[in-house]
């Protein structure tokens, strides 16, 4: 095990939050983590870890779209409490800014939450009998 904690000896992996960000593998750091928005590619490209061994689930999905709708809400609310703009508009707003911070916080999450359990050895839901 080198001093980063890697077992396989090879180069440092990133940390969870900077894996989730720019999209990289958790154990090598290669590009390429996602093959879509926010749907992972089946293995890395640069170290071959399969990212189909982690259960990353829907749970980042229901806690993202309740906190963003939560926010949405709010400032739309304020922007017709504060300049009352046509409905039409305020739709116009909306709408796209709240597909994208879904889309772009999905993939956040869904990165880190793959990256935490590669860090933590979660593999399959199975616990290991070592």
């Amino acid at each position: 095990m080198n001093e980063a904690g890697d077992p396989a000896g090879g180069p440092t992996p990133p940390a969870p939050a900077i894996a989730a960000i720019k999209g990289v593998c958790p154990r090598c750091g290669a590009p390429g983590l996602f093959a879509g928005i926010a749907r992972f590619a089946s293995h890395c490209r640069g170290c071959g870890l399969d990212y189909a061994s982690f259960n990353v689930g829907d749970g980042p999905a229901a806690f993202l779209t309740l906190i963003i709708g939560a926010l949405v809400v709010g400032l739309a609310v304020t922007l017709q409490l504060a300049i009352d703009p046509p409905l039409w508009l305020q739709m116009a707003i909306w709408i796209p800014i709240t597909a994208i911070m879904v889309a772009g916080g999905l993939r956040i999450a869904k990165g880190l939450l793959l990256a935490l359990e590669y860090r933590g050895a979660a593999r399959d839901g199975r616990l290991s009998d070592a």
